[in-house]
């Protein structure tokens, strides 16, 4: 067409339109020079980095992995994919009532997702993740254990390379995405605890001192004659006491469970079965309940929770402080880390 095009000009011999054909030529090779722009790795990072710290804090799925998962799906956001329908984490077309595009993938013509923004995209790659059982149990691992996530995803049949894993991982570590977990973690959640020395300084000054004395009343009974270690002052945790009475703390940047034993004089099995996350987690995040007594049987103050998010039951349960064991019973589900969904009432005592 455009040889053709080319060809009716200059047989006309008309000066004036091939002057305006120059101009037309110049601007469509400069736009095509624009389309054609490709963006590398660090370009990518600096334009998505901010979304996905955000899905982050909605969702719980670390921004590294969100990151690097966007660049490998995508290439940088020079796919096809990406450039024509926004669509950076190839979700394809199932249970999916909006915009659609068809491209040749595994088989020809497949049917993926469309949406009018890229940031759209990282949003639905969150539900996707969310919403499906099979990946629930991504959500028991630390939102700062990259490498553990990057090897759930492919187990839960996420994606067929057997190497995917890894190329997650080292896109991770090659362009330092793990950081963008340990600078953006999730806030406290004071939503579902109650501390009691918040707005009292006098109060505070006088469980400084208490926390100085032994934490536990029947370890001066079983010792009488040996004196009971004291929290570190470096870096010594305040305990404060939940709303279900339970006598907990709040991790700071790099605890550990083996770390609090020693500190406070705990022992270390009695940390991994208050907080029934089991023998194989050790490494906390920032902001994490760490329960230094066993949880109750129930709730003392709620009798039920209506779920407002996707979350799951072992979660409820440590916000809450009541034994996981119980509430399984208690609402006749068998799976503790399957997500619930919105809506669904949970019954604490």
């Amino acid at each position: 067409m455009l040889i053709t095009f080319v060809y009716l000009f200059i047989t006309q011999n008309k000066m004036k339109n091939l002057i305006v054909f120059s101009v037309f030529i110049s601007v469509f090779t400069c736009e095509s020079f624009a389309l054609d722009k490709k963006y590398t790795q660090a370009e990518y990072v600096n334009l998505w980095k901010d979304v996905a710290v955000s899905q982050m804090h909605s969702h719980k799925i670390p921004a590294s992995i969100t990151l690097a998962q966007g660049i490998l799906e995508s290439g940088n956001g020079n796919s096809v994919l990406a450039q024509k329908a926004n669509n950076h984490f190839g979700i394809k077309c199932h249970d999916w009532k909006g915009e659609t595009i068809y491209i040749d993938d595994d088989k020809k013509n497949e049917c993926f997702r469309s949406y009018p923004d890229a940031s759209e995209s990282y949003k639905d790659h969150s539900l996707f993740l969310t919403g499906r059982s099979r990946y629930a149990s991504l959500f028991s691992f630390q939102i700062t254990d990259y490498k553990n996530w990057a090897q759930g995803l492919k187990d839960a049949g996420y994606a067929t390379n057997p190497k995917y894993p890894q190329l997650l991982i080292d896109l991770i570590e090659r362009l330092k995405l793990h950081e963008f977990d340990q600078a953006a973690l999730p806030p406290k959640p004071t939503d579902v605890l109650i501390d009691h020395q918040e707005n009292n300084k006098e109060s505070q000054v006088k469980d400084r001192k208490k926390e100085r004395e032994p934490l536990f009343k029947w370890k001066q009974k079983v010792k009488k004659e040996t004196k009971v270690a004291t929290p570190v002052v470096k870096g010594q945790h305040q305990v404060m006491v939940h709303k279900n009475e339970i006598k907990y703390i709040v991790a700071k940047k790099g605890d550990t469970y083996y770390r609090i034993s020693k500190e406070l004089d705990i022992a270390l099995w009695q940390l991994y079965k208050y907080n029934e996350f089991g023998a194989t987690k050790d490494i906390l995040t920032e902001g994490d309940i760490v329960y230094l007594q066993p949880k109750r049987n129930k709730s003392r103050t709620d009798e039920k929770i209506t779920v407002s998010k996707a979350i799951s039951l072992r979660t409820i349960a440590h916000q809450e402080g009541v034994k996981l064991e119980k509430l399984m019973e208690r609402n006749q589900i068998n799976s503790p880390d399957e997500l619930l969904i919105k809506g669904t009432i949970v019954k604490l005592k």
